[in-house]
């Protein structure tokens, strides 16, 4: 069998986009990088599936022209005081990385989690809509 040849994957996914980088496995230097804005045409579609899938796609291929075959994916959120949960493209594109042939190693959360730092914004009574 070949070399195997490892990479890690950051996706950022959020609900108004979702961004993917990956760099070498000590995270010094990036390979490949691309966010929902470089293919959707419209803005609201920047965060959706279908979107996140072609994206992991383009970035799966020029991964296989580097001789890459194996990715660490770490998941990340907004996270602190905002929106813990990822966007819909986060799954999407995990899947579309697998479907593309890269052996998936370990699937991490990085999303950050606050120890009591500053208060959320909303006041009170919250968010009055």
């Amino acid at each position: 069998m070949a070399e195997e040849r490892k990479a890690i994957a950051h996706i950022f996914s959020t609900f108004n986009n979702t961004i993917i980088t990956v760099t070498d496995i000590t995270g010094a230097e990036t390979l490949a990088k691309g966010s929902g804005g470089m293919i959707a045409k419209a803005d609201r579609d920047e965060s959706s599936p279908y979107i996140a899938m072609k994206l992991a796609m383009q970035i799966a291929d020029k991964l296989k022209e580097q001789g890459i075959n194996t990715i660490l994916i770490k998941v990340r959120a907004w996270g602190g005081h905002k929106s813990r949960s990822t966007g819909p493209g986060a799954q999407a594109a995990i899947r579309a990385f697998a479907r593309a042939g890269l052996r998936i190693e370990r699937i991490e959360d990085n999303t950050p989690v606050p120890h009591d730092g500053t208060k959320r914004p909303g006041g009170r009574r919250g968010r009055r809509v």
